[in-house]
């Protein structure tokens, strides 16, 4: 069995606006060895699959600065200092899409985005019979467009590569496990 590192010291290197880096000094056990890594400490995420009472799932489309593209997703972002997953999903749906319901929400499954050098997770959830109740509430250089699609469709579009985000694809195989291809 492989064994967990032990964590010897942990220093801040740097505060950036959506994570911090540490760098994090550990001992590996059996090999006696000392090492020190990278890792990038930031608040947990939320998505969210939203589904109209149409049955329409709710993609938005929004440029990245990461990649330099424009990509197709689901609702998420940032859970917010002492905010629940199900709360920054529900929050981040409304401001992003305008769309809510009296409905449930139900979590279909936590992931962890890349454990290599990041420390969170990413809760997605399941939200459905929404309609529009308000106007987008975007951030500050947000710009999102909506695009109501069938179920059918999203499947083909992550199958084209048309939607090739590894947090939202992960976020569609727990929707496709949960109710089938």
């Amino acid at each position: 069995m492989i064994p967990k590192w032990e964590t010897l010291s942990k220093h801040r290197i740097q505060e950036l606006k959506i994570f911090r880096a540490d760098l994090v000094q550990r001992y590996h056990p059996i090999w006696k060895k000392t090492s020190e890594f990278v890792v990038l400490d930031s608040n947990d995420w939320a998505n969210i699959i939203p589904i109209t009472k149409d049955n329409k799932i709710l993609l938005i489309e929004q440029f990245r600065h990461g990649s330099n593209s424009i990509t197709i997703e689901i609702p998420g972002g940032l859970i917010e200092t002492d905010e629940l997953p199900i709360d920054a999903a529900r929050r981040e749906c409304l401001e992003e899409t305008g769309y809510s319901s009296d409905e449930d929400l139900q979590l279909l499954g936590v992931s962890q985005p890349n454990p290599a050098f990041l420390n969170n997770k990413c809760y997605t959830y399941l939200w459905t019979g929404l309609e529009r109740v308000s106007e987008q509430n975007l951030d500050n250089n947000e710009e999102i467009n909506i695009i109501p699609t069938d179920i059918h469709v999203v499947k083909q579009m992550i199958q084209k590569g048309e939607i090739n985000h590894s947090i939202i694809t992960t976020a569609f195989l727990f929707y496709f496990l949960k109710f089938g291809f």
